[in-house]
């Protein structure tokens, strides 16, 4: 295996551009170098350029590399277009509408059906118990040709379930350790990425499922090579250019050539900031051939797919767990994300900021006071958790995110809101109390008029329809146990995990 190891890049190369006007009452945090280097720019070419800017001089790294070849992507054609939802959030942006269509204005949330998972409580390397149902982040997936939901879950079992009827569809698989994240599903080989969460058994890490022979074909375990001697994956891959790319709680990025049940290294990212190596949970975003992510000690960083070099880095204070969205405005890729309440004690903020995906440079933040909730020993950080929504329809322009307050707002120990923010300017539009805090991602429909309408579960148990554009709460219900899982939205019907050992069909209507 080729290693090539740096500690900073110097700027090199260019592409033919055309630069724009910069974003009026852009804040930018890069050095005066990242500045003078690029501005707001569109560029013309299908490639975005090989260049570091010097940000990430603050990365230590190294890419193992399976031979002395390039592997550039091969395409960047958009493999998540159709009505299939086989990835988290749908498509490698982390913005993707699941398509949620609605009559009317809708004041009530229905429970279609409901599935029973098993339970497993056999005790993980930390002497912890989970039980059943799904937990975070947990989308299901849909495949629109089986009309089928595939759902993980902490019981280590993947099933396979009639969206109409709530049946089962398949005979469950084993994945033999829990699973926390969401799976992805390969639909031109017919495979399915597992991540694992929890250990039960080894080996712990990642596994493939060949769905044609409907067994597992590959599981790989902890990486030695790895920087964290921990073997989780709750990060959703995706499929970028022909390969697959997938973020470890390890501190590794890995990009894989793709086979029938198998997968192939063909690198690895490896980095340290600061002398730590942090792991990182949420799934990578993409556009074009750049990769964005963050890391438990709120790293964020831009990758070059091809190369898996670093091309900027900024500091977002705090563990960042919740994945970016990336939305293209006026040719220009921009990024959201937040942090949590974590490294900065009983109490902090989560920053919720904008960033340009082209140079990693500051647009906007917002800083929402936050602390962690104590119940028994156990401690949950506040902050941003669930991934936030784009508006669409008469909501364009805005986006909305789900803040897990833990007391900061005086509303008492485990109390989230759901906040809506203006894109241009970060502005807040409106603010939702929630019962409880909630880490489940919100999810959008849109009415014949084109009026957006969101549902947005809370982790207890309970789910909130509310108009996007004012916040007017239409319908709150009391459905399942604990909702840390995100759902899926197919026509008018969300599918959700609870924690517990239930999923839920829901009709919003």
């Amino acid at each position: 295996m080729k290693t090539y190891t740096s500690h900073h890049l110097m700027p090199f190369a260019a592409v033919v551009f055309l630069t724009l006007s910069f974003l009026s009452g852009c804040k930018g945090k890069s050095s005066s170098k990242d500045q003078a280097a690029a501005k707001d720019t569109v560029y013309t070419d299908l490639f975005l350029p090989d260049t570091t800017y010097a940000s990430a001089e603050a990365i230590q790294y190294k890419i193992d590399q399976a031979d002395s070849l390039d592997h550039p992507l091969t395409d960047l054609d958009d493999r998540y277009a159709g009505e299939d939802v086989c990835t988290f959030r749908k498509n490698m942006s982390r913005n993707g509408s699941f398509g949620g269509r609605v009559q009317g204005t809708p004041t009530d949330i229905e429970v279609a059906w409901e599935f029973r998972t098993g339970e497993d409580y056999k005790r993980t390397w930390q002497n912890t118990q989970w039980g059943g149902g799904s937990g975070w982040t947990g989308q299901p997936l849909y495949l629109k040709k089986s009309n089928e939901i595939v759902a993980g879950s902490l019981c280590s079992h993947i099933y396979f379930i009639n969206f109409d009827t709530g049946d089962s569809t398949r005979t469950s698989l084993y994945s033999h350790n829990a699973i926390k994240g969401t799976m992805c599903y390969d639909a031109e080989y017919n495979n399915l990425y597992v991540g694992q969460g929890l250990p039960f058994e080894q080996p712990f890490g990642i596994m493939v499922f060949d769905l044609d022979k409907h067994s597992e074909s590959q599981a790989r375990g902890i990486d030695p090579k790895a920087r964290r001697n921990w073997g989780a994956y709750d990060s959703s891959p995706v499929v970028v250019g022909g390969f697959l790319f997938w973020c470890g709680e390890n501190g590794s990025v890995y990009k894989y050539q793709r086979s029938k049940g198998q997968l192939t290294e063909v690198s690895v990212l490896r980095y340290t900031v600061n002398g730590a190596a942090p792991g990182i949970e949420n799934s990578i975003c993409a556009y074009r051939n750049y990769g964005f992510f963050g890391d438990n000690h709120g790293n964020i960083i831009c990758i070059n797919l091809n190369t898996m070099k670093p091309v900027w880095y900024y500091s977002n204070h705090d563990d960042t767990d919740a994945s970016i969205v990336c939305q293209v405005e006026n040719g220009i890729p921009y990024l959201y994300t937040g942090c949590e309440v974590d490294k900065q004690g009983e109490t902090g903020n989560c920053h919720f900021i904008k960033l340009n995906g082209l140079n990693g440079q500051l647009v906007w933040e917002k800083e929402i006071p936050c602390g962690r909730f104590h119940h028994g020993k156990s401690v949950d950080d506040g902050g941003l958790y669930g991934t936030p929504l784009l508006g669409s329809g008469d909501a364009k322009g805005m986006i909305f995110a789900s803040i897990s307050r833990n007391g900061a707002d005086g509303k008492g120990d485990a109390s989230g809101q759901f906040h809506a923010f203006d894109t241009a300017t970060g502005e807040e539009r409106y603010m939702v109390q929630l019962d409880r805090y909630a880490w489940a991602s919100p999810v959008a429909f849109l009415n014949e008029n084109n009026e957006m309408f969101i549902l947005q579960c809370d982790c207890g148990g309970k789910m909130y329809l509310i108009r996007a554009t004012t916040g007017e709460v239409l319908a709150k219900k009391q459905v399942g146990m604990n909702f840390e899982s995100s759902p899926v939205v197919v026509g008018n019907a969300a599918v959700i995990g609870s924690r517990g050992n239930t999923i839920y069909k829901v009709v919003v209507k």
